[in-house]
């Protein structure tokens, strides 16, 4: 097997003409590159993705891997393909194998992207944009997978990209760089793929390719029984794999490991049906395999069910590692890893760190468990150790720098979810998992993402549970927030009707979820500008809270305060101004001036000065506010944050413009560093420095900056996300300020003429 991350590939191909080939067209490469720049350190060579690494007794199948290469040489792609559609013919071996010639070649790009679905393809490509250079901190998946699409369609020096076990054309169509030198191998056993790129079509080994392997896996030189061996078993490789490290392990010869597969009783171990694409002989392979291991061994038993039932495209040793917070446990894990890789039973990437279970055996496993084992075990033990992993992601404006984690939950979860709603195991624990996963999602500023999810969770819950359970209502309520952050206000204020029905119906109306529930249908109206309904709502909340918790509790103050919001956006200046300053009080007398909720409500009053044409005590109190913020929070807390953006809002309204500029310009630089350039708050922040320059009489360079902020905010939010609306909308007030502009004559004559 190849060694971890080493250069020295171990081809049988290495005296082909394929490879011959590929060395020359890296060596042009490599001219093309000095002649054009001069003398040049050596490129580096990126190689991105889990390519597997080579299996014991590789065979290179030369006269496909020619096929191979003259196809891609001659259109720049192709698709691996079974051509009996029946698994373990070694369609990713052979891609593997490419890719494997290529590194020996020092191509400068060989990249692999697990295909299964769309999310996998953004995830690998927007991996691949971080190693070519090109992925911002900020910058989400599907941001960065663009990028590194471009950048490779942009290419003149030949390169690699492979999309594994591809299911969907129009996928890949979508993601598939159109132009440039890059070489394209999908692997798939879709027959669609065929009219996207042509085929090249696997079928089993031949025989030669068959004994050849059979030699060199098991050191027999019974060719006559390995004929009778591989003619049983289909000359599959995936089956002979399994039987050579049988027969390996216990020493014996072909004749009486046929015995063995002869007398196995498969009904008891797997169900058949009608039009199963592999053969019993490789099931009955795979199941003596398993069978040589796990007699007394629990936890190759338990590894071989987490396996069999999370992602085919790979699960990052990393998952268990984080979860496994003793070496003892870890090197118990590598000892049950190294087994089942011995067995054939897995392999893992060149680099080590992602473990693959071939989707047959996979497959093989969750039907034996099934009919004969209880596959709850499976489901339960998946569900566990991704609901630990997940808890070890930070939460809140923290996600954003988590995101890797968040996708590798993501992945894992898609993939068992399938399972286990087949297997009819739907537990709470697993959707709780996924309702995890809508708020991770909506802390990444991807409701786009969210919605499905949610819905998809909420659909689940209500088959289940009653509908008025609190878990369903809870994947409700998400998917009320999710509607909201997509801008779609309507639906989110609906599904948030039907939670609070059902809560005061089931808790009564004076229970914290009910009141709750009753808060954020206000906010939502009030995003809607539904204020007089926004303000009744609050004044029930506070209502209840005042006689239930008292004048003084937390709550009651923060929903006495958020009615105060309430009035400022209604209009009602004055009232908001004076509730505001009773709740500064109480908060200052109840919880002292330092706490960080009477900051923010010094900070909310500030504002309520300001919206009231208070400016002077506007800017006094938000001075103030921001000083004690710094001391007491920090510079980088998001609060102190806020409030000098509401600062420098207070300084553009006096026309104190270049006070302003600078706190915007701050402000801007520190979001920028903490959260990243197009994280939410800074394409605000954003926002209001190019409404500063508005205001400020320079709207040439407002309509640039707004211009760039609306490009980005489509990409990164979406085209129908509330701040891509606002956006929008000032570079309209913008643009139309600009043409109002210019000399009196001039605007003169376009009041004649309606220009």
């Amino acid at each position: 097997m190849t060694g971890v991350g080493g250069d020295g590939i171990h081809l049988e191909v290495s005296g082909s003409a394929v490879l011959r080939d590929l060395i020359q067209i890296g060596n042009v490469a490599r001219d093309v590159i000095i002649n054009q720049a001069g003398p040049q350190p050596e490129p580096e060579r990126i190689v991105e993705g889990d390519i597997p690494a080579q299996p014991p007794g590789f065979q290179p199948r030369e006269d496909l891997l020619r096929r191979l290469h003259d196809q891609v040489a001659a259109g720049g792609a192709a698709v691996i393909c079974a051509l009996t559609g029946t698994p373990g013919v070694g369609k990713t071996t052979l891609a593997a194998s490419y890719a494997w010639a290529c590194r020996h070649a020092e191509w400068p790009l060989v990249a692999w992207i697990a295909a299964e679905n769309e999310n996998q393809i953004v995830a690998g490509l927007g991996s691949l944009a971080h190693r070519l250079g090109i992925r911002l901190p900020d910058d989400d998946a599907h941001t960065a997978a663009t990028k590194a699409r471009n950048r490779l369609a942009g290419m003149d020096t030949p390169s690699l990209l492979v999309f594994d076990n591809a299911a969907d054309p129009d996928v890949i169509r979508r993601w598939c760089p159109s132009t440039g030198a890059v070489r394209v191998i999908v692997t798939s056993r879709n027959a669609a793929f065929g009219r996207l790129h042509p085929p090249v079509p696997v079928e089993e080994f031949t025989d030669e390719q068959a004994l050849r392997f059979l030699r060199e896996r098991t050191g027999l030189s019974d060719d006559a029984g390995a004929r009778r061996l591989a003619a049983e078993l289909g000359r599959l490789p995936l089956a002979l794999s399994q039987a050579a490290s049988v027969i390996a392990r216990r020493g014996i010869g072909y004749p009486e490991y046929l015995e063995l597969l002869a007398g196995f009783p498969l009904p008891e171990h797997l169900s058949r049906h009608d039009g199963d694409a592999y053969p019993d002989g490789t099931a009955q392979a795979i199941l003596l395999s398993v069978g040589q291991l796990e007699p007394d061994d629990e936890d190759t038993h338990e590894v071989l069910d987490l396996l069999s039932v999370l992602s085919p495209a790979g699960i990052p040793r990393a998952l268990f590692h984080e979860v496994i917070d003793d070496p003892a446990g870890r090197a118990t894990l590598g000892e049950t890893l190294a087994r089942l890789a011995d067995a054939s039973l897995i392999t893992f990437t060149e680099n080590g760190g992602t473990i693959l279970m071939h989707r047959l055996v996979q497959r093989v496993l969750r039907e034996r468990a099934l009919l004969g084992h209880d596959p709850a075990e499976a489901v339960r033990g998946a569900t566990g150790l991704l609901t630990v992993f997940a808890e070890l992601i930070p939460d809140g404006a923290k996600t954003w720098g988590a995101r890797v984690a968040v996708d590798t939950v993501l992945e894992q979860c898609d993939a068992l979810y399938p399972v286990a709603k087949a297997a009819g195991l739907l537990s709470d624990e697993l959707m709780l998992l996924r309702l995890w996963g809508v708020s991770a999602l909506l802390g990444l500023a991807a409701p786009d993402r969210a919605v499905p999810l949610a819905q998809a969770t909420l659909n689940d819950f209500e088959d289940i549970l009653e509908h008025g359970h609190p878990d369903a209502l809870r994947a409700r309520a998400l998917l009320a927030f999710a509607y909201q952050d997509l801008g779609r206000p309507a639906e989110a204020i609906s599904l948030l009707h039907v939670v609070l029905t059902a809560r005061e119906r089931i808790d009564g109306p004076d229970h914290p979820d009910t009141l709750t529930t009753r808060y954020n249908l206000a906010l939502a109206y009030q995003d809607v500008g539904r204020f007089t309904q926004a303000i009744d709502l609050h004044h029930v909340v506070l209502t209840a809270r005042e006689r239930i918790l008292g004048s003084d509790d937390p709550d009651t103050l923060t929903s006495r305060d958020n009615l105060a919001r309430a009035y400022q956006q209604a209009g009602r200046p004055t009232e908001a101004v004076a509730l505001h300053q009773a709740v500064l009080a109480d908060r200052e007398r109840v919880l002292g001036p330092d706490h960080p909720q009477t900051l923010g409500t010094s900070n909310n009053l500030a504002f309520a000065h300001q919206h009231a044409g208070h400016l002077s005590q506007a800017v006094t109190l938000f001075e103030k506010t921001l000083a004690d913020l710094e001391r007491v929070l920090g510079p980088d807390h998001p609060d102190t944050l806020n409030c000098r953006n509401n600062l420098a809002l207070a300084y553009t309204a006096e026309g104190r413009h270049d006070q302003a500029f600078e706190l915007y310009r701050v402000t801007l630089a520190d979001r920028a560093r903490l959260l990243g350039p197009h994280h939410p708050d800074t394409l605000l922040s954003r926002n209001n420095l190019a409404v500063a320059y508005r205001k400020a009489g320079q709207v040439p360079q407002a309509i640039a900056l707004y211009e760039e902020i609306l490009a980005d905010c489509e990409r990164v939010l979406s085209p129908d996300h509330p701040m891509t609306h606002t956006v929008r909308e000032n570079l309209e007030f913008a643009r139309r300020s600009a043409q109002e502009s210019g000399p009196g004559w001039l605007r003169a004559i376009r009041r004649i003429i309606g220009g």
